[in-house]
């Protein structure tokens, strides 16, 4: 019935609250992975319930020749957060929109150079698979848009030598601050920051994925932000709808001016209903909320290092990888399922855990209890 992208799936999720799920027979999981770091609020949290019923009661959809309240009201939030009102925000509809975005940003620069990181990750669409530096994903739809090279992932002294090469054909430098998809790699200290100088020096947009880092994810509401820099181009999804599908990307500086009338649109981005959701997010996650991602994520990554089959965990507040001493994640993955858990594992050393940002100490508490015996049964 379904196209065999993701294969069969194991389970059939029914409903939720906070941040645990229940299937078809009745049985509870606690969510360690968020709809893949999306369900922010987690389940059914009555604030998003309310802003997008009222919402769909009142208007779903307009066509963007017209405005709407919740979609001014999201980028005017938005932007605050970003620290320049002067900014300007395109909404699409997920991650790889909003990359494919940026991508057309940086053409229109008039220069054809884009440099993206080697293992990388940036969607499944054309223009946002051409930046994804991952072969086993790009192999069978080749070839791409021209112009995209890859350097080493935190290498910053090949990445000038690449930039140098040819500086005034360069239109921009895209990473994440944390590489999800290849295993939750975090950028080594100073990277961005020296990053960010480099496209300085030569007039180059510095284009930072926050798709799956950004709203709170790491404790700071923009994962960059660890570091102190300003992008050009910055690019949102997932966590910014709390389920809703949204995506931004946000242009600053001389990168702002590039979009004109004609030259990039979509029908269904910038929906009223996403919008209503993605700004009541916005207002919730404020420095408080912070402050509890941080010590929430602090915690369960001390309390995951004490398992003897635990190499070493990674990255920041709730974004964590749970690097094993074994090539067994995969299993990890099912066994959980049986436990009661919800995991996911991006490599067959690591275990990604991106829980929602509400889920409660006893969650918690409860979820590292259940992943310590899977660790232990599985050996």
């Amino acid at each position: 019935m379904l196209s065999n992208t993701y294969g069969t799936p194991p389970v059939a999720i029914v409903s939720g609250k906070g941040a645990t799920v229940t299937d078809e027979d009745g049985k509870e999981y606690i969510d360690m992975l968020a709809g893949i770091a999306v369900n922010s609020l987690g389940y059914a949290h009555p604030a998003i319930v309310e802003a997008v019923s009222t919402q769909v009661a009142t208007v779903g959809h307009v066509s963007n020749l017209f405005a709407s309240k919740p979609v001014v009201e999201a980028a005017g939030k938005l932007l605050e957060k970003v620290g320049d009102t002067d900014a300007r925000v395109f909404f699409s509809n997920s991650g790889a929109e909003a990359n494919e975005a940026a991508f057309k940003l940086a053409r229109l620069t008039g220069r054809r150079r884009i440099l993206a990181a080697h293992h990388g990750f940036h969607g499944r669409t054309m223009g946002s698979l051409a930046m994804t530096g991952q072969p086993s994903k790009r192999k069978a739809f080749e070839p791409f848009p021209g112009g995209v090279e890859f350097y080493t992932y935190g290498d910053i002294d090949y990445l000038t030598t690449l930039v140098e090469q040819n500086p005034e054909d360069t239109a921009a430098i895209i990473l994440e601050p944390i590489q999800g998809e290849t295993g939750v790699i975090p950028a080594p200290d100073g990277f961005l920051s020296a990053v960010r100088e480099l496209c300085t020096t030569h007039g180059i947009l510095m284009i930072v994925d926050e798709v799956q880092t950004g709203v709170g994810r790491t404790g700071d509401f923009f994962a960059f932000q660890h570091e102190d820099v300003f992008p050009d181009v910055i690019t949102m999804a997932k966590s910014l709808g709390a389920g809703m599908p949204i995506g931004a990307t946000i242009a600053r500086g001389q990168a702002k001016g590039l979009f004109t009338p004609g030259s990039h649109g979509t029908t269904f981005g910038g929906n009223p209903v996403s919008c209503a959701a993605a700004a009541t997010v916005l207002e919730l996650v404020d420095d408080p909320f912070l402050a509890e991602v941080t010590r929430k994520g602090e915690w369960l990554r001390t309390e995951l290092a004490k398992s003897p089959a635990v190499q070493s965990v990674r990255g920041r507040g709730l974004m964590l990888g749970v690097v094993l001493n074994k090539s067994v994640a995969k299993d990890v993955v099912a066994a959980g399922l049986q436990h009661g858990l919800i995991l996911n594992a991006p490599s067959s050393e690591v275990v990604r855990l991106t829980p929602p940002l509400v889920i409660t100490d006893e969650e918690l508490a409860q979820a590292v209890e259940r992943l310590h015996k899977v660790l232990e049964d599985i050996g």
